[in-house]
């Protein structure tokens, strides 16, 4: 009963801001990668606590999510 509690006070929300061409080419298949920047923001009982707001990317043919490594 507590863990359901649990998830109905918190909540994390993703909102897509708008999506571009990236450089390179998927690993696995070859396809043209895109880059989205998503806003992810934290509610707390509905209220709004905190957001951010980050980049990532997926191919278009295979719809593989990618990770940047430095």
């Amino acid at each position: 009963m507590k863990k359901k509690w649990f998830m109905n006070v918190f909540y994390e929300g993703e909102k897509e801001i708008g999506k571009q061409q990236a450089l390179g080419s998927c690993p696995q298949c070859g396809g043209k990668v895109e880059a989205m920047d998503v806003e992810i923001q934290w509610k707390f009982c509905f209220l709004p606590m905190c957001f951010y707001i980050k980049r990532k990317y997926c191919c278009t043919l295979c719809a593989r999510h990618l990770e940047l490594y430095y």
